[in-house]
């Protein structure tokens, strides 16, 4: 973070963006720069932002909460895609049996549909977020009036189910374009990342890979991305078959399984 508690990364972008409007009018001047200059400058401009959409924990477009504090022996599963009448209520009973709270990101027409689950989810003692209405996979490449839409739906899904509005998204694919960044900010939404993928959700993952990589990232304030139900089809996640494993070695280990709600508090 700068002295202003901006990441370096997003002044980077401001930089190469104003320089970009300062070579255009230099252009239309008659003053038009070296070319390697103009091509080096919008090469480092397009690489920045790319890794701001893939990379969201550098906060290139905005603030991404990725990890909690070190300082103290919490992580906080989440769980996206869902809710699935097949799946979910397996992973309630397992964090259940185990006394663990966890995030889940709905997508809202399912939280439509399987309204009594999402009320359920809620109920255990779980936080119930926004993951958008219909996961667009091109999410990140959508304008800025398209994902707002999304989100609005997402959002009025969820709070007709239980009544009140979300406060935490995470973008379909977990990735973050300047669009989604603004349009979460104008919702008052916090926008969460993680600091592991366990691919989980990706078709004929192994589960002992799955376990690998879960177990890899068990440290204080990690936020591990899992998956409750299959986007688009009954297909059940590897996270299912790991779970109770998952759930004692992060016990072993001597920490405890809290809401993002809780790790950022």
């Amino acid at each position: 973070m700068t002295a202003f508690g901006v990441p370096p990364v997003r002044v980077m972008l401001w930089l190469t963006s104003v320089a970009g409007v300062l070579l255009g009018l230099l252009s239309l001047l008659g003053r038009a720069p070296p070319l390697g200059i103009a091509a080096a400058g919008f090469a480092l401009e397009a690489v920045i932002s790319t890794l701001g959409v893939v990379l969201p924990g550098l906060g290139v477009f905005g603030a991404v909460y990725a990890r909690g504090p070190a300082g103290r022996a919490e992580v906080a599963l989440t769980f996206d895609d869902g809710p699935n009448p097949e799946t979910t209520p397996r992973v309630l009973a397992l964090l259940a049996e185990h006394g663990a709270r966890a995030t889940f990101f709905v997508i809202g027409e399912k939280a439509l549909a399987h309204a009594g689950l999402v009320r359920a989810i809620a109920k255990a003692g779980h936080t119930v977020g926004v993951h958008g209405h219909v996961h667009d996979p091109l999410y990140a490449l959508r304008s800025r009036r398209f994902v707002t839409a999304d989100l609005e739906r997402a959002c009025a899904a969820v709070e007709r189910v239980l009544g009140s509005s979300p406060t935490l998204f995470r973008p379909p694919i977990g990735l973050v374009s300047a669009a989604v960044a603004v349009a979460a900010e104008r919702r008052g939404l916090t926008l969460v990342g993680f600091s592991s993928r366990t691919f989980d959700g990706v078709s004929r993952t192994p589960p002992a890979r799955v376990l690998e990589r879960a177990t890899a990232a068990l440290e204080n304030g990690a936020i591990l991305l899992l998956h409750d139900a299959a986007e688009r089809d009954d297909r059940v996640p590897a996270s299912l078959a790991v779970l109770p494993e998952l759930l004692v070695r992060l016990r072993a280990r001597g920490l405890s399984a809290v809401t993002v709600d809780t790790l950022r508090s």
